[in-house]
């Protein structure tokens, strides 16, 4: 099972020496946390906003996949702009990678909507260590951390040790995108993340960061009174691996939710969750939701599947005059 899981990382990881492909962390709910993708979401919601969601990937596997974001945003009173601020942590077997951004997003007010264009700023943090399972035939390789007592050389000669530093890296991260959305009816937006593109380095071991693009959309249909129904697409590519998620939601009577995602060549998910409202003219909002994607055959032997948990909360400010701008978080 270890070496198995061993030769899926070096799949995609990609180490060659430096390791490149697409790297950021994959969640099936990506429409209840659209900050992480996209910093020019940050505000347009209207409201003050958190979202926590917490991945595990390959159930059954060691070392599998494990994935945490963080994100939280508002806009500024008086002023055209929003603020937010995004955690990501995510492991597989022997790589870490911390993120940590800054977001701003200038807003203008377009029809029903609100458009966002923003950057964001932060670090990237890499860690790689030496504690994993060689597949064979890699039986010793000096571009991996570790140490080994001896490594073959040219004619049956014996070279001395090698020792390699783990990986432990902190670079600049910054991210760019555009948002448009109208709350609760529809959204679509466009980003790229990782901006610099930069090279990690340390001894014989390196990581190539790569620089990936977002485009993301959905729209919300309201079937009739009790009901809606909205589909959500996420493209997302580092121009080497593309991806993309189709998800498809059902809400009914804005208290529970229930759906399906189709991830190309990947995997099926099912997904399902409950909202509600809370304070003075229910200024606060909440929800709750869970997903489940479907193992591909070819891991089907091998792992139970993925799970995925998300909790979001939102206050609307207080409207201190008439206005017929409407706010419905839940699906936004």
């Amino acid at each position: 099972m270890k070496k198995l899981f061993a030769k899926i990382v070096f799949a995609v990881a990609g180490f060659t020496g430096v390791a490149v492909a697409q790297q950021d962390p994959q969640f099936t709910q990506f429409m209840f946390n659209k900050l992480i993708y996209n910093p020019g979401y940050a505000g347009t919601s209207g409201g003050i906003c958190g979202v926590a969601q917490y991945r595990k990937q390959w159930m059954g596997f060691e070392g599998a996949p494990t994935s945490m974001a963080i994100a939280g945003d508002m806009r500024l009173t008086n002023l055209p702009l929003g603020v937010g601020m995004n955690i990501i942590t995510d492991k597989i077997g022997p790589m870490t990678t911390n993120i940590v951004r800054f977001a701003g997003s200038f807003n203008k007010k377009i029809g029903q909507g609100t458009f966002g264009l923003g950057l964001d700023l932060g670090i990237l943090q890499k860690k790689i260590t030496s504690v994993w399972v060689v597949p064979e035939p890699l039986l010793t390789d000096i571009r991996i951390p570790g140490s080994g007592g001896s490594v073959p050389g040219p004619n049956g000669t014996v070279l001395s040790a090698f020792t390699n530093p783990d990986l432990n890296k902190t670079t600049i991260d910054v991210g760019f995108g555009a948002f448009y959305q109208i709350p609760g009816k529809f959204y679509v937006g466009i980003s790229s993340t990782h901006l610099p593109a930069q090279q990690i380095k340390a001894g014989a071991l390196g990581f190539q960061v790569s620089r990936h693009y977002y485009l993301m959309t959905g729209y919300t249909m309201q079937l009739n009174k009790w009901s809606k129904l909205t589909p959500n697409v996420l493209y997302k590519t580092d121009g080497k691996a593309n991806s993309l998620d189709a998800n498809l939601t059902f809400l009914w009577s804005d208290l529970i939710w229930i759906g399906g995602t189709y991830r190309l060549d990947d995997a099926t998910a099912i997904l399902a969750g409950i909202q509600g409202k809370a304070g003075v003219g229910h200024s606060i909002s909440w929800k709750a939701g869970f997903s489940y994607d479907l193992t591909t055959p070819k891991l089907k032997t091998y792992s139970k599947g993925s799970g995925e948990f998300i909790m979001g909360v939102c206050f609307t400010p207080k409207v201190s005059k008439p206005t017929t701008y409407r706010s419905d978080r839940f699906l936004d």
